[in-house]
């Protein structure tokens, strides 16, 4: 027992960045296969004026859906529609040192490859005291979103760059990643699209949706500082489709 019991407390204690899609599920997934690891919460940051997740455009309710099936607490980080830099940092901070008072002293990110985001990450973190970890790191997405899928994970897309307004709404499959243009990452990561995951293994039920509305929406196009719909901006306008997902 006093063998069990100091290996236990040698776990690194951490937060999840969850964004409810496809590569925060497969990232989550390596770290519950990792001993070391003991994840308290899922933070997810919050557009609080639409009660919608921060730039996936993505229904609370399917949020507290994803977290209950997998069973690890929510925290939710509620913002403003479009916070400027200043204030999205001074709002993490204050979450970031409240988590940290927890005794967390990791933060979990599903990134690939974006460099300049890392780089902010691990500053604003280091700032606080805390560390990150990226599981996904520098891994060929292509691997990625095949591996995805053969673990038995859905995902149906929930909003797209214009371009490719064709596939909102529609789940994710090898077929419909072959379709996209050569310049399209296969797992989005230069932000062409973002996903909601609704079954795969760290579910322990799938969520039940359906497709709802397509919208489609212009707005100054923020810079890769976060997943989270923040106007510090690039001078050219983004234009996105978004599909309402609903609670089925």
């Amino acid at each position: 027992m006093k063998r069990a019991a100091k290996l236990n407390h040698l776990k690194l204690k951490c937060i999840f960045n969850w964004s409810g899609g496809k590569d925060s599920a497969l990232a989550l997934y390596y770290c519950l296969q990792n001993p070391d690891l003991e994840i308290a919460y899922l933070v997810t940051t919050i557009n609080d004026a639409a009660d919608r997740i921060s730039m996936h455009g993505v229904r609370t309710e399917l949020l507290i859906d994803q977290a209950e099936s997998i069973g690890i607490p929510l925290y939710q980080i509620r913002l403003p529609e479009m916070p400027g830099m200043k204030e999205y940092d001074e709002v993490m901070q204050y979450h970031l040192l409240h988590l940290k008072s927890e005794g967390i002293t990791h933060s979990i990110f599903g990134d690939i490859f974006l460099q300049d985001l890392k780089n902010y990450r691990d500053a604003r973190l280091s700032e606080v005291g805390m560390q990150g970890l990226y599981p996904l790191w520098k891994r060929d997405t292509r691997e990625l979103i095949t591996e995805f899928l053969e673990l038995g994970f859905g995902t149906v897309i929930a909003c797209t760059q214009q371009r490719i307004e064709r596939i909102v709404g529609r789940e994710i499959s090898l077929e419909l990643i072959d379709s996209l243009p050569d310049d399209i990452d296969v797992c989005g990561e230069n932000g062409e699209f973002h996903t909601f995951t609704f079954k795969g293994p760290i579910f322990k039920k799938a969520i039940v949706y359906k497709t709802g509305d397509k919208v489609f929406k212009e707005y100054k196009a923020p810079k890769n500082t976060d997943d989270s719909c923040v106007s510090s901006v690039d001078e050219k306008p983004a234009g996105f489709w978004y599909c309402d997902l609903l609670p089925a």
